[in-house]
């Protein structure tokens, strides 16, 4: 555990081993296109990677939902594939599509990624962390965050999304020591991407490993479990106060457990594990996050107020940071989100 924050921040010291009722609350993606107030400031950026790079935009749509719901931890506004972008592969993105890369599947073109981030493209994110950190309030806790090595792979040999990721997949079954490689050279970046933000004012990091759930038990084990845990020993030798948080959505329950025994302060859980059982494995050893399904969120009513009752009676006494299970829906309604915020913060 990490030594209690100098102002009290909700987050924090859930991070940091002490239950609290009502639980903090954030939420991934909370900025973003269900505020009409970031619609606006995204079309003055032009496009999501010129917002991105603007660290006076990204700082202000940053706070936006701050300023709105009161959240107790903002997140900077950036995205995971910035990494590889800033390893000169080729990334725009396609409205209504998602990401497209320069795959990167070869010997050669492996081989060719520099050792070195472009200063160009991760040093805008850093300067928003700083602004964005000065401009918080003390109790609001500021998060970095960057995506897991077998996540970042999966768009790079890909060279976008795919339903099941099985390029990455077939990668690693027929050339495991050439994607080997590749998750290595993911992992010395990913660090050294966390340690900037860290030192930019971060007070918690996340790492997002969105594809976790597509692996078998063993694939789990080698491209989940053993970078992450490489990562976390980096992150602690480099930065021994950082809180850590690992989000393997789709993990199954000893996945997470697998994920529980590293070095983590908190676990991210999506809203298909059995909160029970989490509750009774993995709570003695690390905080848990989430699991509100984001389409309760967007269905509203009933359905959402008595899911957040579930929820917070169900890790009541815990460790707990309410969250969804993954990132909110652009058709989100505000009403809802307004919703959630009192529910969560309602005495129980």
């Amino acid at each position: 555990m990490n030594g209690s924050p100098a102002i009290h921040s909700p987050f924090l010291a859930v991070l940091d081993g002490t239950p609290l009722n009502p639980p903090p609350l954030w939420m991934m993606r909370q900025a973003g296109r269900y505020l009409p107030e970031y619609r606006e400031v995204r079309a003055k950026a032009g496009d999501f990677l010129s917002l991105c790079y603007n660290p006076e935009l990204a700082t202000e749509v940053t706070l936006q939902p701050i300023r709105r719901f009161g959240f107790d931890a903002a997140i900077i506004f950036s995205d995971i594939l910035v990494a590889p972008h800033a390893l000169n592969v080729g990334l725009r993105f396609e409205t209504g599509e998602g990401p497209r890369l320069e795959e990167v599947n070869t010997p050669t073109r492996i081989a060719a990624l520099p050792d070195e981030l472009d200063p160009a493209k991760v040093q805008p994110v850093y300067e928003a962390i700083s602004k964005t950190r000065a401009a918080l309030p003390a109790e609001t806790a500021l998060i970095g965050f960057c995506g897991a090595p077998w996540t970042v792979a999966t768009y790079m040999v890909a060279g976008r999304g795919t339903p099941d990721q099985a390029p990455a997949r077939l990668m690693a079954l027929r050339n495991e020591a050439l994607f080997q490689r590749l998750i290595d050279h993911l992992v010395e970046v990913s660090v050294t991407h966390l340690s900037g933000q860290i030192r930019a004012g971060a007070q918690a990091v996340q790492i997002f490993d969105s594809w976790a759930g597509v692996l078998d038990p063993l694939s789990f084990e080698r491209w989940c479990v053993e970078p992450v845990k490489r990562m976390v020993e980096k992150l602690r030798a480099l930065h021994p106060q950082v809180r850590i948080i690992a989000f393997p959505k789709g993990a199954t329950l000893e996945g997470l457990e697998k994920l529980s025994a590293l070095d983590v302060d908190a676990i991210g859980i999506d809203w298909t594990v059995d909160r029970h059982a989490v509750r009774d494995r993995l709570s003695p050893k690390v905080a848990l996050q989430g699991n509100l399904d984001p389409l309760r969120l967007i269905a509203g009513g009933k359905a959402l107020d008595d899911e957040i009752l579930r929820i917070r009676r169900d890790f009541s006494g815990t460790r707990h940071i309410f969250n969804l299970g993954h990132g909110i829906r652009p058709e989100t309604p505000i009403a809802h989100v307004e919703a959630l915020v009192a529910g969560v913060r309602r005495a129980l």
